[in-house]
């Protein structure tokens, strides 16, 4: 993980959460000089990976929401 001040996990959009995420797939692919900062990057993962997730729930939730409103003969109002 570069830099010292990330972002809060909480505020990023699901575009941002999952960018970061593949950049710190990256760097611990290539092997953190410590493990101290491999286990930093491993959590922020962990942080990152659940802020897709919510995102994602987020989506479905709101399709299945859509789809519920949507008529059942196939109408549209």
């Amino acid at each position: 993980m570069t830099g010292t001040s990330a972002p809060d996990v909480s505020t990023l959009s699901f575009e941002q959460a999952r960018d970061e995420l593949m950049r710190v797939v990256a760097e611990l692919e290539q092997g953190a000089p410590t493990l101290e900062h491999s286990l930093a990057l491993w959590e922020r993962g962990e942080a990152l990976a659940a802020r897709c997730e919510e995102w994602l729930i987020g989506a479905k939730r709101r399709l299945e929401q859509t789809r519920a409103a949507v008529p059942t003969d196939g109408s549209i109002s």
